[in-house]
């Protein structure tokens, strides 16, 4: 006798959980059904595909080491906007890591003819010399980028025994 209780307990339980999660299911596409509603009435922005449109493509690219596309994007970011000089340095680093060094080393001269006192520019040309076997002028380029304060070039440079004592 005393198990009835336990067993009408247990299904009043089990009748509860699902009419809870049966009322979820509709409150939820209840939900869906409004906000598709409202995406329909407000058309989405279409994006501005401007020179830092495609510069940020590249750069995300880039990173995850798809360097041909890259090189495709910044090229869009160039023809946008010809004064560009990260576009051109990202392009030559691309280049360089695609083993293009001469197409590599004209970009970052490119960059560095708009900025140079950019020691960024010159760090990442020396690595590039230094990629294509060229480790005299990589060094040049190092204690220049070093010289212009670059971090990277600094910490190179100590690295290598190279940097100020």
């Amino acid at each position: 006798m005393k198990s009835k209780p336990a067993i009408l307990i247990y299904f009043s339980c089990l009748l509860a959980a699902a009419l809870v999660f049966s009322f979820s299911g509709v409150v939820l596409a209840q939900k869906k059904a409004a906000t598709k509603s409202q995406t329909a009435k407000k058309p989405l922005k279409p994006v501005k595909k401007d020179a830092d449109y495609w510069f940020n493509k590249g750069a995300l690219v880039s990173t995850y080491g798809n360097n041909k596309t890259a090189v495709q994007y910044f090229q869009k970011t160039i023809a946008l906007d010809p004064n560009f000089s990260r576009a051109y340095f990202s392009q030559g680093v691309s280049y360089g890591q695609l083993g293009q060094y001469p197409k590599a080393i004209a970009q970052i001269n490119m960059a560095l003819k708009m900025e140079p006192q950019n020691g960024m520019y010159y760090y990442g040309r020396g690595r590039v010399y230094l990629l294509w076997g060229d480790k005299a002028k990589a060094m040049e380029d190092f204690k220049k980028a070093a010289e212009l304060d670059d971090e990277d070039a600094l910490d190179y440079l100590d690295y290598i025994g190279e940097g100020k004592k």
